[in-house]
């Protein structure tokens, strides 16, 4: 009992009482905001790089424990990989100290390769694995997009020595004593391959380097295809694992292995882009299949063992499955898993060997049919998922709407009353002098003819909005009036409740509409609001309201950092309240038009154009 505080240990109803979380909750919680929050950041060259690497750690395993050589002396490759890809990532911030030691590091491993005798395997480049030609490619890319041209070009230049060195003294070549040996244990091939793969990889990875050493512009986040895939890294990253163990076994020309390898990229190319036009998909995938199909027959044992198909086309294949089963109709995609399905079919009885007996013809058989019920079920899943997130999605955006519309609704009831409140005392007044002085009855019924106009239109427009077919969401509104809109914008800006210092610019007309003048608080209100929300390191805001010609331009924008992709997906996000929907909404009513994303000069920008006359508005 000594452990505990002085008034003793708990009791059991106490423990009993307090919610506790279990341990797959405590669990499971970090790990999914880990995924969460990294998932967003994994871009291309990361996910190649992963593949790379997870590729290289295949291929040495499985060399580490067959016949050839002592077991487990293949993985003395992966610290040096493991740390030349690490390096790679490195250089993202810091090219130079980045790329001087995965060069020291290339050299190293090299040095501990030649002393243990461990055997080096050949992929792209001879002796040079999978994952250290994807390392030092980035290195490079790093190195000339981001660097000075001069140390751009040592970098660069301590890399390609490095790995030319690396090359010549794993293949043989030369001696570590700096000797030169000869040709006797690579052939002239190998070498005249290894340099014309080398010297195209440096020339296209040098130009996209310097292509991208341009002033980087929101323009370049705003990738679609880049955005595509990122989201789509899931998948990207076993197809590209597959794809470079099936590359590793590709023989030199005049082989057709480079024509199969093809015929596997391209499998795999349309399985990641199925999404956007999956009959499409299906098509080019049997074509694809069929082709590799007879290609298959010429070339080595490898693809013949898979009965006819490579391992990544059985898993671009699912995933086809998968995608045309959550993006078509019912009808449609049974009809395109039919046609993909009959085509594998066809292909693997042709290569399926005679010898083979029934039970593992069966077997097979079974086991394909399984796979196809699994990527159907997981297809119907998600199809589900996503027509009730749709429904929820539609729901919510339904209520910001109505939400919207009933502010509105309100200030616009606001001015009808006002109006008739005019009218009413008009009329009173009339009455009372109309004995005295009968002249007085045409002015006051002058101005009771031009309240009850504005009246009625106030009243045209609210019948409109409330009409509306549009579904609707949900937003935080303010329905706060205005009688003073310079008065008010200042005093907004003034309170500072979003957080960031902000530069003002008014020039009103003086018969400001009230609606008009509502609207415009508003959207600034609600645009300041997101921008403390969501303006990643913004420093200053800047809003403009002001009228030119027949119309009240209304500009908010910021100098937030942060990529556009990331920008728009948290300002639209479910947490966002919906706000830019309101603000689209109210705009919409009152017949204006409503712009808001990124600013060409870096940031977020929204923009609207009101018109100021009511005819405009009411389309009269």
């Amino acid at each position: 009992m000594a452990g505990w505080p002085r008034w003793g240990k708990p009791s059991l109803l106490y423990r009993r009482v307090v919610p506790t979380r279990s341990l797959r909750e405590r669990v499971a919680q970090p790990v999914r905001e880990f995924v969460a929050r990294h998932s967003q950041q994994v871009n291309l060259p990361g996910i190649v790089l992963l593949a790379a690497v997870l590729g290289d750690l295949a291929i040495i395993v499985r060399s580490s424990v067959d016949e050839f050589g002592p077991v487990g002396l293949d993985l003395l490759l992966i610290p040096g990989i493991v740390v030349l890809a690490a390096c790679a990532v490195w250089s993202y911030r810091s090219p130079l100290p980045a790329g001087l030691t995965g060069a020291g590091t290339l050299l190293m491993s090299t040095a501990l390769i030649v002393v243990t005798g461990t055997p080096a395997y050949t992929a792209l480049l001879e002796k040079i694995t999978f994952g250290e030609t994807v390392a030092g490619v980035q290195l490079v890319y790093y190195a000339v997009s981001r660097l000075r041209p001069i140390g751009a070009v040592f970098v660069t230049g301590t890399l390609v020595g490095a790995t030319v060195v690396a090359s010549l003294t794993r293949a043989g070549l030369v001696h570590p004593a700096g000797l030169f040996i000869g040709l006797r244990n690579v052939e002239l091939t190998d070498l005249a391959v290894t340099a014309v793969t080398g010297m195209a990889l440096l020339l296209l990875t040098v130009v996209a380097g310097i292509y991208h050493r341009r002033t980087r512009r929101p323009s370049r986040e705003r990738n679609e295809l880049v955005a595509f895939l990122r989201r789509r890294w899931a998948l990207v990253t076993p197809l590209a694992v597959l794809l470079f163990l099936e590359l590793s076994y590709v023989q030199s020309p005049p082989s057709l292995d480079i024509l199969v390898m093809l015929c596997c990229v391209g499998t795999a190319v349309v399985a990641v882009l199925g999404s956007k036009f999956p009959s499409q998909a299906v098509a080019y995938y049997c074509a694809l299949v069929l082709v590799s199909g007879v290609l298959f027959r010429y070339t080595g044992p490898l693809y013949s063992t898979f009965y006819g198909i490579a391992l990544s086309q059985i898993l671009s294949g699912m995933a086809l499955v998968v995608t045309v089963v959550r993006h078509e109709s019912t009808r449609r995609a049974t009809w395109l898993v039919v046609v993909q399905s009959v085509t594998v079919g066809v292909v693997t009885l042709v290569h399926t060997p005679l010898a083979y007996d029934s039970p593992t013809v069966r077997t097979a058989f079974g086991t394909a049919l399984l796979a196809l019920g699994i990527c159907v079920a997981i297809g119907m899943f998600l199809k589900a998922r996503d027509s009730e997130r749709a429904r929820m999605v539609e729901t919510a955006v339904g209520d910001a709407q109505t939400a919207e519309r009933m502010a509105l609704a309100r200030e616009l009831h606001d001015v009808v009353a006002h109006h008739v409140t005019g009218i009413v005392v008009q009329a009173q007044a009339a009455r009372m002098v109309a004995e005295q002085n009968p002249a007085v009855v045409t002015d006051a019924l002058a101005q009771i003819e031009r309240a009850g106009t504005d009246a009625m239109t106030a009243m045209r427009r609210l019948v409109r909005s409330m009409r509306g077919d549009a579904p609707a969401g949900a937003s935080e509104f303010s329905e706060q009036a205005t009688t003073d809109l310079a008065a008010d914008l200042r005093r907004l800006v003034d309170t500072g409740n979003h957080g960031i210092p902000t530069e003002l610019t008014v020039d009103l007309p003086g018969d400001l509409p009230p609606e008009v003048a509502r609207s415009a608080l508003r959207l600034v209100q609600e645009s300041l609001t997101n921008v403390g929300k969501h303006a990643k390191d913004a420093s200053r805001a800047i809003v403009g309201v002001c009228a030119v010609g027949e119309q009240l331009h209304i500009r908010i924008a910021d100098d937030g950092r942060g990529s556009a992709e990331k920008t728009r997906a948290s300002r639209t996000s479910d947490d966002s309240g919906y706000g830019l929907v309101g603000m689209r909404e109210r705009v919409d009513l009152l017949h204006g038009r409503l712009r808001a994303g990124p600013s060409p000069e870096g940031g977020w920008l929204v923009e609207a154009w009101i018109p100021l006359r009511t005819g405009e508005r009411n389309g009269e």
